[in-house]
C-alpha cells in the first residue's frame, strides 16, 4: 500500500559498496594482469617472496588465503615461466626454497603498474584530500580487522 515505507528506499549498505567496488577493481586488475598471463595469485606470491624470500607454501598460501594446494600450483607456474626458482629440493617434512628470479621482479613491476594505473584513476576521479582520507580510513579499518 503506497505510504506504508515499502517504497522508501533502504539506507545506502557501506559494507555492500566496499564490496562491489572491491570487485569490478579486483576483475579490472585479473584482467589487464591477463595480458601478461598473469594473476593477482602471481602477483601476490611474487611480492611475499620477493620481501620474504624462502618462505614455505604453507605459509605463502596463509598470506595469500588460499590452499596450500593452491599455492603450490602457483608456484610452479611461475617456475615453469621463470619467475621463481626452487634453490633447495622439496622433501617429505622439508619445505622448499624459492626465489624470485629477475623475470619475477618484472612480472611483479608489471604488475604494480597495473594497480598503480588504477590509483592514479582513483586519484583523478576522488582528488587528492578524498582519495588521501579514503586510503587512511580502509587502512585503519584493516589495521583493526585483526582485533
Amino acid at each position: 500500500m503506497a505510504g506504508d515505507g515499502d517504497d522508501a528506499r533502504p539506507p545506502l549498505s557501506t559494507a555492500f559498496l566496499l564490496m562491489t567496488l572491491g570487485g569490478r577493481i579486483r576483475e579490472e586488475i585479473e584482467e589487464r594482469l591477463r595480458a601478461e598471463r598473469m594473476s593477482l595469485r602471481h602477483l601476490s606470491a611474487l611480492g611475499h617472496l620477493a620481501r620474504h624470500p624462502g618462505l614455505s607454501y604453507s605459509e605463502l598460501a596463509r598470506r595469500a588465503g588460499i590452499t596450500p594446494q593452491s599455492m603450490q600450483a602457483t608456484l610452479n607456474a611461475l617456475e615453469e615461466r621463470g619467475a621463481v626458482e626452487r634453490v633447495t629440493v622439496p622433501g617429505r617434512g622439508r619445505s622448499a626454497q624459492l626465489h624470485v628470479t629477475a623475470e619475477g621482479l618484472r612480472l611483479r613491476r608489471v604488475g604494480t603498474d597495473v594497480v598503480a594505473g588504477i590509483d592514479d584513476r582513483l586519484r583523478v576521479q576522488l582528488g587528492d584530500p578524498t582519495r588521501d582520507a579514503l586510503t587512511d580510513a580502509l587502512s585503519g579499518l584493516l589495521s583493526g580487522a585483526d582485533d
